[in-house]
């Protein structure tokens, strides 16, 4: 009895187990930072509400007054503080998105024509871990973005190591190993009179590497990386999806795994959101796109490209590259059109299959079998597939539990973000408020 109780128990653990070490993960990391935001959608803010207070101008502050900064700032070093994504308003910030939209503002054939070209050198093995197979295709394509050249092996290399060591961070599945980082940096500061625009003004070339690193080497890589590989996992998972639209295809899968989980933005000044509700200044607003992106939809845990026949993405619970009133993903044109080209390529000589999980974080990194097109799986591979994905599920949470749990405790501890803004002199922010003490305004005239 007590052995059968014990082969039960061992053989349960990847049903349960996952589970059991996210929730204590989450424990832990609000027992380290704190009840820090206002969730967006939530009791303050229903859906409805949601791009209006997104797009509301005093929804600005990006990093200064928010403990989530000094984790994102961690994770993103060296050069957080140079990332468009996490400058505050004001005129460097306007300086970098204007040098990153020299950067991406190329013609629509010359973006395809180059995807496709950086498409056709990939040759995957049997088994692949979809990111693994396509970071180093986008460390090509946004090297030639920047360079206007074929980008040499040595280079995707660094490109790759920086990348991938960022990305492995931020999942919680590794510790940051900074010489890969640096080494990264050093080589961009030999390059920086190669690059096909000008870099923004005011930096200092150290600082205009780091601007190369984090906006397109870090962040462009990572998330076209993390997109694609989604895109061919949902289509691995659900092969009859292969016959639908590509575009329908790529709004479901940002719809259900959208590259955003919680964006946070601090309010320069009270926000009304309705004639009783008012978000005072200071305010950290946690923007969940997983719960927007769900709400308003038929089955919305459903993967179903057919949904958008009907259904026009502008007018949906949907912005997978943010909001053109507040900070929208630079990429925003670029990066569909990238897409649509790799996936295209990629999927006229060869088939997807995978039984594995499919999350929006994407721990896994997208285990998948790949065939010549049209060639079927065997039902062994495809339930192998999802056997060592489940066991391998219980190890690495696990290690994410315990590295994730120390970056956390680390970048509290280094409040990299608090720091920066000390020691430039800027005025303390009023106290972060989050959910448990906002007073709900009223507006109404008080009763007699």
């Amino acid at each position: 009895m007590l052995l059968a109780g014990l082969l039960v128990a061992v053989g349960s653990l990847p049903y349960w187990m996952p589970r059991a070490v996210v929730g204590l993960r989450m424990w832990i990391f609000t027992r380290i930072n704190g009840e820090e935001g206002i969730p967006i959608p939530g009791p303050l803010v229903p859906v409805e509400r949601f791009r209006q207070v997104y797009a509301d101008p005093a929804a600005s502050g990006r990093s200064r007054g928010a403990a989530l900064s000094d984790l994102f700032w961690y994770w993103l070093s060296p050069g957080a503080h140079l990332h468009q994504e996490h400058l505050e308003p004001g005129e460097r910030y306007d300086e970098v998105a204007r040098a990153t939209r020299r950067f991406l503002s190329l013609p629509t054939a010359e973006v395809t024509a180059l995807a496709e070209r950086c498409a056709a050198r990939v040759h995957p093995s049997r088994r692949v871990r979809l990111r693994d197979l396509m970071m180093p295709l986008w460390a090509e394509f946004f090297y030639e973005v920047v360079f206007a050249e074929r980008c040499p092996p040595d280079a995707r290399d660094l490109i790759v190591a920086n990348a991938d060591d960022v990305v492995t961070a931020l999942k919680g599945c590794g510790l940051r190993h900074m010489d890969r980082r640096h080494r990264l940096t050093a080589y961009l500061e030999t390059r920086l009179g190669d690059v096909r625009h000008p870099l923004p003004a005011g930096l200092t070339p150290r600082e205009q590497a780091l601007y190369l690193q984090g906006t397109f080497f870090n962040t462009a890589v990572v998330q076209q990386s993390e997109a694609s590989a989604h895109i061919l996992m949902a289509l691995a998972r659900h092969p009859e999806s292969q016959q639908a639209s590509l575009a329908h295809v790529i709004d479901e899968t940002f719809r259900l795994y959208p590259l955003f989980g919680v964006a946070h933005r601090v309010t320069s000044a009270d926000i009304a959101v309705d004639e009783r509700t008012v978000l005072p200044a200071g305010s950290v607003l946690c923007f969940n796109y997983p719960a927007f992106h769900r709400a308003g939809f038929d089955r919305p845990g459903d993967f179903d490209p057919g949904r958008w026949e009907g259904v026009s993405a502008k007018n949906a619970n949907h912005i997978p590259y943010g909001m053109a009133a507040n900070r929208p993903c630079p990429a925003w044109r670029l990066s569909p059109i990238a897409l649509r080209a790799v996936v295209a390529e990629l999927t006229r000589r060869h088939s997807f299959h995978s039984t594995a999980a499919q999350t929006r974080s994407l721990p896994n990194r997208g285990p998948c079998l790949v065939l010549p097109a049209g060639a079927r799986p065997s039902a062994l591979a495809l339930l192998f597939i999802r056997v060592r994905d489940r066991w391998e599920d219980v190890g690495r949470g696990l290690v994410q539990l315990v590295l994730g749990s120390y970056m956390v405790w680390d970048a509290r501890r280094e409040r990299l973000c608090e720091r920066h803004f000390a020691a430039s002199g800027s005025s303390s922010p009023a106290p972060a408020t989050s959910i448990s003490d906002v007073t709900i305004h009223s507006l109404e005239p008080p009763g007699p």
